[in-house]
């Protein structure tokens, strides 16, 4: 159950946002109310976990919240209690926000009349008529239609989530009846759950587990290492009990009464280290609880098992022999963390599922041995979990050269976010930006001379492609700093430009930039929307994808030969257009 402090730090979490917030526009700060700036940092902030879009420019664009729109950028359209919304074209999702941030922290719970507010919002979707909609809220309801008639089947979601303790349940009868009636799924979240994405501080959790002498494999690199690792056959109750946030219990592997598990919840320090970060909402989870209730004695062979890190492991033969004790200490779940999450959830919503249930199924855990200075934990994360469907960009995020740069980075007052919700190493440090690991792959792949693939192969970037682009001899870690404050001055030129601005845009600016050593960045800008306006091809193409082609690359390229040859870069001739600071 989250308490008082729970809230407390939500509220400074929720201030980090807004500071970062104010790196990246101009806006009159001297406006906004403390309190207002929590709320805003709170859209942020669980935008960025829920969604996995880890750049604040690319969250602002979601939030159609009018308080918000009003107070940034003076837009005052009614939003109909639909304050933020993501189109997933990739997964082919819908999702709808609706936040509430109370002032005061309370027991209180979720109001099911404040979710069905965005009833009128919900309407002009089945009708397919937005006119009675404005602003950004109609453009993006207009989108939705688009794709709710295409052939493709999209999934819609209502996220309902706020800084309150109790949630809406979702079965109750009005709840039901209006997920039913707008064919959605509501997913409440309140401050429990909220709790658990917030920044986690790795502790020393040790544990103690006993499994029979056939339970248990040794295995060790080489004949004369003393440095022993294992594969164990383990009950779930067990699992259980040494991934429980109870000190006492986590040694007591000898617990006859199994009851005492019933209430006891998942200490995340155990899960500091998991590739996989928080993942909302998985179908695998159900499957997970499925398989428990159906087939507990089966679930052995129908899970692929956890994967175990841990700074010492001492075993201990007891019983003549029959027997042996195993004494954990530093252990982090490397792989399978959605396991072990839905067999603590499993067991908390009923108190008889330990005993029915989870002390009848048992998991294959691998123990491995590894010392702090060595990568080997980040390999054995990687590679244990590329088997499942992760994206390659949290697989690299523990290896060592991310984690150096984040170090680096931090050093230059720059936050590097591996993971969703990072806000930085150390929380009294004003930084200055925050960049994503994903956006910095696409970069250094922008200025190798991919600027037009650098949005469609963000996947290869930490794929086939990631050695030749971070480990490429001729980046040095640090050129990062000034690569990143680079990329911020040119966002800031195009944003204050009479151009519209974009990621695929500012890829471009950032590779011309390299080749043309001595031009301004207005400069920059210019040339490259003169060339959108007089590159031309049969079909009629937007910018956004006549950046994507190679043939219009190859067009820029064939252009900057002459550029080369210009004795003066700041005597701008374009004729189309001139450059204007709004």
């Amino acid at each position: 159950m989250a308490n008082i402090n729970d809230y407390k730090l939500l509220n400074v979490k929720c201030l980090k946002y807004f500071a970062l917030l104010e790196k990246e526009i101009d806006f009159n700060t001297e406006l906004i109310s403390t309190m207002d700036k929590k709320r805003i940092g709170f859209y942020l902030f669980m935008l960025e976990n829920i969604c996995d879009i880890r750049e604040i420019s690319d969250l602002i664009p979601l939030i159609t919240d009018k308080e918000f729109n009003s107070k940034l950028f003076s837009s005052n359209f009614e939003d109909n209690g639909v304050d933020a919304i993501y189109i997933n074209k990739e997964n082919l999702e819908i999702s709808l926000f609706n936040f509430k941030f109370r002032e005061k922290f309370n027991k209180s719970g979720q109001k099911v009349n404040e979710t069905m507010i965005t009833s009128k919002f919900l309407n002009a979707i089945d009708l397919n008529n937005s006119s009675g909609l404005n602003g950004k809220l109609k453009c993006y309801a207009d989108e939705i239609i688009n794709c709710l008639n295409s052939d493709d089947i999209w999934k819609l979601k209502l996220y309902v989530v706020s800084n309150e303790v109790e949630v809406l349940k979702p079965q109750e009868t009005d709840l039901n009846n209006f997920a039913k009636k707008n064919d959605l799924t509501i997913y409440p979240i309140g401050l429990s759950y909220i709790s658990d994405i917030m920044s986690i501080k790795p502790d020393k959790i040790g544990a103690q587990v006993i499994v029979d002498k056939d339970s248990i494999l040794t295995y060790s690199e080489n004949e004369i290492s003393t440095s022993k690792s294992y594969v164990i056959k383990l009950p779930l109750n067990d699992l259980l009990r040494i991934t429980c946030n109870d000190d006492d219990l986590r040694s007591q592997y000898n617990l006859e009464n199994l009851k005492i598990l019933s209430n006891v919840e998942i200490d995340l320090s155990v899960l500091f280290d998991n590739v996989r970060g928080f993942v909302t909402k998985s179908k695998y989870n159900n499957n997970i609880e499925d398989s428990l209730k159906s087939y507990p004695e089966k679930f052995f062979m129908f899970n692929n098992g956890i994967t175990l890190i841990a700074k010492d492991i001492r075993v201990k033969q007891v019983n003549g022999n029959k027997k042996f004790i195993i004494n954990l200490e530093g252990i982090q779940i490397v792989n399978g963390g959605q396991t072990l999450r839905s067999i603590h959830k499993f067991n908390l919503k009923d108190a008889s599922h330990v005993v029915d249930y989870l002390s009848k199924a048992e998991v294959l855990v691998r123990l491995f041995l590894i010392d702090d200075e060595d990568d080997t934990k980040n390999k054995i994360a990687e590679f244990t979990n590329s088997q499942n469907s992760i994206y390659p960009v949290d697989l690299k995020s523990l290896r060592p050269e991310q984690i150096q740069l984040e170090q680096y980075l931090d050093e230059k007052n720059i936050i590097y976010s591996r993971k969703s919700g990072d806000t930085g190493i150390d929380d009294n440090k004003n930084y200055i930006h925050k960049i994503s690991m994903e956006r910095f792959g696409q970069i250094l792949f922008s200025l190798k001379g991919n600027p037009e693939k650098a949005s469609n192969q963000k996947k290869q970037i930490f794929d086939k492609k990631y050695n030749d682009i971070f480990l490429d001899e001729n980046f040095s870690i640090e050129d990062s700093d000034k690569i990143i404050n680079k990329y911020f001055e040119i966002k800031n030129s195009y944003d204050n430009s009479i151009y519209g601005s974009s990621d695929q845009k500012l890829f471009y600016v950032l590779y011309l930039d390299k080749v043309l050593v001595d031009a301004s960045i207005e400069y920059i800008i210019n040339l490259l929307e003169s060339t959108l306006s007089e590159y031309e091809t049969e079909l009629t193409l937007s910018d956004a994808r006549k950046l994507i082609r190679t043939d219009f690359k190859n067009y820029l390229d064939l252009k900057l030969n002459g550029e080369h040859n210009k004795k003066n870069f700041d005597e701008v001739d374009i004729k189309q257009t001139q450059y204007l600071q709004l």
